[in-house]
């Protein structure tokens, strides 16, 4: 996995690369929720992400239930591929996926 972040005032952008797996997730979800508190919109760019297992899906749905409740808005922005997971998992029932 290959993660950076980019701030734009108080917008983060977490791009994700390659693929997020069991071994990988931790490291994923401790990268988001140590920025918590520092941003009021979050972009989460999966556009060259490969592979995204349910530890992987798991984060999101953990960062949704963080985010929320603060008002903060979050962005998936994704590939066909990881969309694709996303729909069927049902994820785009409460994310907001572009």
């Amino acid at each position: 996995m290959d993660i950076t972040k980019n701030y734009n005032e108080k917008e983060l952008t977490v791009t994700v690369k390659d693929k997020i797996d069991t071994v990988t997730a931790p490291d994923f979800e401790n990268e988001i929720m140590d920025e918590i508190g520092n941003f009021d919109s979050l972009i989460i760019d999966f556009t060259d992400l490969e592979y995204i297992s349910s530890a992987g899906l798991r984060v999101l749905v953990k960062v949704e239930k963080t985010l929320k409740p603060q008002g903060i808005s979050s962005i998936i922005k994704v590939n066909d591929t990881i969309k694709e997971i996303l729909i069927l998992s049902g994820f785009n029932t409460f994310l907001n996926i572009q």
